[in-house]
């Protein structure tokens, strides 16, 4: 059964928390932390491994179940499941803006606790796998693997050598910068010299002297000339 390891329940009815307590003893859920207000709660959440929390929306002090869930997803990411005596359009309009899990309403029984715990994990890790594939797929679209001594980042405009940051001049990176977002094409000089340079006024020589630069330090980096038309940085591996 898809059910988190370990779970944290901030109620204020003793009875309740014994209740949901001996429900997860019955399964490989534990306890790892009770809880009936907010302050206590969060003066040890940052010690707190947990995978999930049972929250109900009244509770003892001044900040309620809604305001307390608020506060903690403005640091952590962690599937909430509320639980709530009220059902009520404005309360729950108000749970809604945080996206929660599930709502779990009294009186409860152990299957309404199990399923709606279940459903709720079940949807995080879901959310957390696509997540990370996301993440996975952006940081594949970000590196471009030139060939395989040289990596380029787009998001930090770094060139790699052999895992290794390139020390470069600002011109320089910025003739890489361009030749990568073109790369297996041929960029014209005039393009070339209107984005380094911009307005400037620079010599006929300038972009050949700064390419040549650029192969001096890095000789076995593909930037091939392409007469009376620019330069190129080829790549078997990019696409």
């Amino acid at each position: 059964m898809n059910l988190p390891e370990k779970i944290v329940i901030v109620e204020d009815e003793v009875i309740t928390q014994r209740f949901l307590q001996d429900i997860f003893a019955q399964y490989d859920t534990r306890v790892v932390g009770c809880f009936d207000n907010a302050a206590d709660f969060l003066a040890v959440i940052k010690d707190l491994e947990c995978d999930l929390i049972l929250m109900d929306i009244n509770i003892k002090g001044p900040m309620d179940g809604i305001q307390l869930a608020r506060k903690i997803l403005e640091k952590y990411t962690l599937p909430i499941v509320f639980i709530t005596a009220h059902n009520d359009d404005e309360t729950v309009e108000e749970t809604l803006e945080l996206s929660p899990y599930g709502f779990i309403c009294k009186p409860f029984t152990s299957k309404d606790v199990v399923v709606t715990i279940q459903v709720a994990y079940k949807q995080y890790l879901s959310r957390v796998y696509t997540e990370k594939k996301q993440d996975s797929v952006s940081e594949v679209s970000d590196s471009v693997a030139i060939d395989e001594t040289y990596t380029y980042s787009r998001k930090l405009s770094q060139l790699y050598r052999n895992g290794m940051p390139v020390d470069l001049t600002k011109n320089q990176y910025l003739l890489l910068k361009i030749l990568v977002e073109h790369i297996n094409q041929t960029v014209h000089y005039e393009m070339l010299v209107s984005a380094i340079w911009e307005e400037a006024q620079v010599a006929d020589s300038a972009l050949r002297t700064l390419v040549y630069s650029l192969r001096k330090i890095l000789p076995d980096l593909p930037v091939r000339s392409h007469s009376k038309i620019g330069y190129a940085l080829e790549s078997k591996q990019a696409k």
